[in-house]
């Protein structure tokens, strides 16, 4: 009877939203400043002003931590989009630029983006959920940029195509194995799969 009553994760308080974001903040100031390495959990702890047992109840690990950062990285992009909508007469024009310009934003931090793309790229099994965020939280970017609620399976590949896109070419340019001109190209390639998925678009002169 116990068990039933309690939820399995429970809403945080206001408190603890604020502790969240606290620490999250903490841990992108450290990333912006020296990348993946310069995030430790003590510091982090430190600078967040909460007790280090009390980070790693919230984050388990360096990588939880990054990967939440990521999350919370991109949201505030969705609601910078969401006041500045993308241009663009296609949606395939208006996904490329929505992601061309949080590239742009990942550029002006390379250390952060580069911590939280390593953090990403090291997550196993455990960190899925927090990977699983991030993957909404880009599809739901992608969706607001084509001005869709109902996409159709076939949209939603197309959607999962152009993620995976992303995120190689996020990894590809941190390397230094690409220019943002040629990321630029592959974006754009990609995003034409959207046209190709769009219903209407076949009716179209």
């Amino acid at each position: 009877m116990t068990a039933e009553a309690k939820p399995p994760s429970p809403a945080l308080t206001e408190r603890q939203e604020a502790r969240r974001r606290r620490i999250l903040h903490a841990s992108a100031q450290l990333a912006s400043r020296g990348g993946f390495e310069a995030v430790q959990m003590r510091e982090v702890a430190e600078s967040s002003q909460v007790a280090l047992g009390t980070l790693y109840r919230y984050f388990p690990s360096k990588v939880h931590l990054l990967v939440a950062t990521m999350q919370d990285q991109l949201q505030h992009m969705h609601t910078t989009l969401k006041k500045r909508p993308p241009a663009g007469d296609t949606a395939a024009e208006r996904v490329a630029s929505t992601l061309m310009g949080a590239f742009r934003a990942l550029q002006r931090e390379p250390h952060l983006a580069d911590a939280m793309v390593r953090a990403l790229t090291f997550a196993d099994r455990s960190v899925s959920p927090e990977v699983d965020t991030v993957s909404r939280q880009t599809t739901v970017i992608i969706l607001d940029a084509m001005g869709l609620e109902n996409p159709t399976p076939l949209q939603l590949s197309a959607v999962r195509v152009i993620e995976h896109t992303w995120h190689s070419a996020l990894i590809t340019w941190l390397s230094g194995r690409a220019s943002i001109a040629q990321v630029k190209i592959d974006i754009e390639t990609v995003c034409r799969l959207i046209d190709l998925t769009d219903p209407d678009a076949h009716h179209m002169g």
